[in-house]
């Protein structure tokens, strides 16, 4: 059993991977302020929750965009399963080819995602992972990662929106009734969700125009099921994306088949 990790800005999304079936996927608060035993606590805790033995888990991946929590949580991993996790980085095996100006810029989740996005459901891809930040990568019909872009992401704006001004309140995240809102929650409601979705069915428009051809659209990220239902381009919404990526690297690395 594979423990797959992927550290973000927001959450740390936590999935036990056998035979290439996800048993679980999980979320716990990213906190930098947190030692290694605490992390210790909380993981193992996590899976006792789930049933999973400590003995039944014989490898980890880790894909981080926090580097000051990467030995930290490294660390945690090899005093709770006394293995040497993988953390996705330079030397890491891929299989990708990354067409970008510094290929080592590219985020670690932005290349999980384009691994799995490739195997599962071919090229060309365009991958949406909608978390604390809102990124789009592209992958072209040669199945080279030619690039993207980031966007601010749902609850960064509504917290900029509310942050930002006097009189309006902070609000749940939920698709409002319809867009044009007749009260103030209703117009923030279509305004930070309708107004995300517009973007996203935006810019899927301008990636087709610029590769000269349609792409199939798969989004990811803990926020992906608030927007995708209100967008009118057809978008498959893969929860489990990054966690199967994170699964074909380590068994790429580790010799296994992937």
């Amino acid at each position: 059993m594979i423990l797959a990790i992927d550290i973000g800005n927001t959450n740390i999304v936590i999935g036990c991977i056998t035979q290439d079936k996800i048993s679980f996927v999980e979320r716990v608060s990213t906190d930098i302020s947190k030692t290694e035993l605490e992390y210790v606590v909380e993981f193992k805790t996590l899976l006792e929750l789930y049933k999973v033995k400590m003995k039944e888990i014989t490898g980890c991946i880790i894909a981080s965009v926090v580097p000051p929590l990467n030995n930290i949580v490294k660390n945690a991993m090899e005093k709770l399963f006394h293995i040497s996790p993988l953390l996705v980085g330079p030397g890491v095996k891929t299989g990708l080819n990354i067409l970008m100006d510094n290929p080592g810029q590219v985020g670690s989740d932005l290349i999980v995602n384009a691994v799995a996005g490739l195997k599962y459901y071919g090229a060309p891809i365009i991958m949406i992972d909608m978390g604390t930040a809102t990124t789009i990568s592209v992958v072209d019909k040669n199945k080279n990662y030619i690039g993207g872009m980031i966007l601010p992401g749902v609850k960064v704006s509504l917290e900029s929106l509310v942050d930002r001004t006097s009189q309006l309140p902070r609000i749940s995240l939920e698709a409002p009734k319809k867009v044009i809102g007749t009260n103030t929650i209703d117009c923030m409601k279509s305004g930070i969700i309708m107004g995300q979705a517009a973007c996203i069915d935006g810019m899927i428009d301008r990636i087709w125009d610029e590769l000269g051809y349609q792409a199939p659209v798969v989004a990811t990220g803990g926020l992906a099921c608030h927007i995708v239902p209100c967008c009118k381009k057809k978008i498959t919404c893969d929860n489990e994306l990054t966690l199967k990526g994170l699964e074909i690297i380590y068994k790429k690395n580790m010799d296994l088949k992937a």
